[in-house]
């Protein structure tokens, strides 16, 4: 879906047609470069003790995490050796993977669209910026995706997400993401 040439992602194109504008209105950017856009979105799963126990869990959140991002993720190894916890030097430990570009709108479009309200009990995200401009936030389930299949799933992972912007401020971050309909509590 995405070799296609000719191909544009939703929010790629909606930010091009009207969010960008509506930002510049917003908060009267003179110069069009001023206006925040998204730069890339980091996914992460640690599998913490279960990656102690079986080495393969790391293999086994690497593959979800392939398959949710569309893109090869890395596994994550421990830098350090930690007796109390088990946990020894260059010990697979977890998988990570960064969106840019097409991938990166594909990825924010699933999340907010299907992934989000497949939660449960879920009354939108907590609006926890960095200071910079940087969203954060965590699913506890990574099976909210479509692209995992529940009956292969060995165990639960959660999953943290963070969606970097170039703007200058959170309330530009939170403006930017608002309009790419991220569903914020009030």
């Amino acid at each position: 879906m995405l070799d296609n040439a000719d191909y544009t992602p939703r929010l790629k194109s909606l930010y091009a047609d009207s969010i960008r504008a509506a930002l510049k209105e917003e908060f009267g950017y003179k110069n069009d470069m001023q206006i925040p856009k998204l730069e890339k979105i980091v996914l992460n799963i640690g599998c913490g003790r279960a990656a102690v126990k079986d080495s393969k869990k790391a293999k086994s959140a690497q593959a979800d995490l392939t398959a949710i991002a569309g893109q090869k993720a890395l596994t994550t190894i421990a830098k350090n050796s930690i007796a109390g916890f088990r946990v020894r030097e260059g010990m697979p430990m977890g998988a990570k993977v960064t969106l840019r570009g097409d991938r990166m709108y594909e990825f924010l479009d699933r999340l907010i669209t299907v992934a989000m309200p497949r939660i449960r009990d879920f009354r939108g995200v907590k609006p926890s910026f960095d200071g910079r401009g940087n969203f954060a936030t965590g699913l506890k389930e990574h099976i909210v995706f479509p692209e995992i299949d529940f009956d292969k799933v060995d165990e639960n992972w959660g999953m943290d997400i963070v969606i970097a912007t170039d703007a200058e401020t959170d309330a530009e971050a939170q403006s930017l993401l608002k309009h790419f309909n991220m569903p914020f509590i009030a």
